[in-house]
């Protein structure tokens, strides 16, 4: 009778470890199962990709799970696959525990870095899809955190691929945390004698315009800010509130932004100082002060600073009306619902 070649295999002794022996049979079947989990860790980690590009709410939760569900598939797979290939895993606790030491100290690196990824996956503090800025400037997308590093996709189509632990560790800005905008500074200039109130109106009125500018409310609103004095300018500050898929090109809204202030100054006639000196006169034609501004018949500056003392203007101020309310971060309270 015809021995059975699968019982002959399996019965073919490799390899002994104490009580357990790995034989032919036994190691094919093991790789075989670990293949298979191999397959479908990835084919379940391709699916989840797909439906996270389509489900943009979700992303962040559906990456946690396609992380969670293909490491557990590896593992599983792993450990099923030695014991399948009649390995005792209690026996090689001891000697999995020496290699263990022995790996992290020479891996300590890449063990840090793969701590870090769990725990930016779980904190959910960066997930896929914010848009972040690194401590060294670097700005983009979260595109995928990985076992050991995470590749970030800047607004110019280059990847980043930042250690875990950097972004554990170091400060890292989160422009979009919570799916919130956030607030934006662009500074401008007047020349000096500019009207204050033509300088608010023109360029409040263009940014509001602005499809990229969120609508105003009870504590986000677009503010124009006299912020100081330059050597031939006054210094303001339009303070605005863009939308979200603008926070994530900050670039790109800042020269926006930039552009629209300086249509909208021109288009109102106001002027963009150049540099400007004064020079001083103390003599002319052997006369000084106003008997030498009376021999040119012009009037003096200080009986023309008299004139306009009484003239006070009234001028719209962001910043002090923003100084008003108590806390600015405080949402408006609902008014108390009417007794019946």
């Amino acid at each position: 009778m015809a021995a059975n070649p699968l019982r002959t295999l399996d019965s073919f002794e490799l390899l002994k470890l104490g009580k357990a022996s790995v034989t032919v049979g036994g190691l094919a079947a093991g790789v075989l199962i670990v293949a298979v989990a191999l397959f479908a860790a990835r084919l379940s980690s391709a699916g989840l990709r797909r439906l996270r590009e389509r489900a943009a709410g979700d992303a962040a939760s559906l990456y946690i799970v396609e992380k969670v569900l293909t490491y557990g598939l590896v593992v599983i797979g792993v450990t099923v696959g030695l014991s399948t290939m009649g390995l005792d895993l209690t026996s090689l606790a001891v000697f999995a525990g020496a290699v263990g030491v022995g790996v992290g100290l020479g891996l300590q690196g890449i063990i840090k870095d793969f701590a870090s990824g769990v725990s930016l996956v779980f904190e959910r503090l960066l997930a896929v899809g914010d848009f972040v800025e690194l401590p060294n400037g670097g700005r983009g997308v979260v595109h995928e955190i990985g076992p050991r590093a995470t590749r970030i996709r800047t607004n110019d189509s280059t990847d980043i691929i930042v250690p875990n632990s950097v972004l554990v560790n170091d400060q890292v800005i989160n422009w979009t945390l919570r799916n919130t905008n956030r607030r934006l500074r662009v500074p401008f200039v007047a020349a000096f004698g500019s009207d204050k109130n033509k300088v608010r109106e023109a360029v409040l009125k263009a940014a509001k315009a602005a499809p990229y500018t969120s609508p105003d409310d009870a504590v986000r609103r677009a503010q124009v800010w006299l912020v100081g004095y330059g050597e031939s300018s006054l210094k303001f500050e339009l303070v605005v509130w863009p939308t979200v898929e603008a926070v994530r090109r900050p670039a790109a809204i800042h020269a926006a932004y930039t552009w629209l202030i300086d249509d909208a100054l021109r288009g109102a006639g106001i002027e963009i100082p150049y540099p400007q000196r004064d020079i001083r006169v103390r003599g002319l034609f052997g006369e000084e002060g106003e008997d030498a501004l009376t021999s040119l018949r012009l009037e003096p500056a200080a009986r023309r600073r008299k004139a306009k003392a009484g003239q006070a203007v009234s001028t719209s101020n962001d910043a002090a009306a923003d100084l008003e309310r108590e806390d600015p971060d405080e949402m408006p309270k609902p008014p108390p619902s009417a007794k019946t």
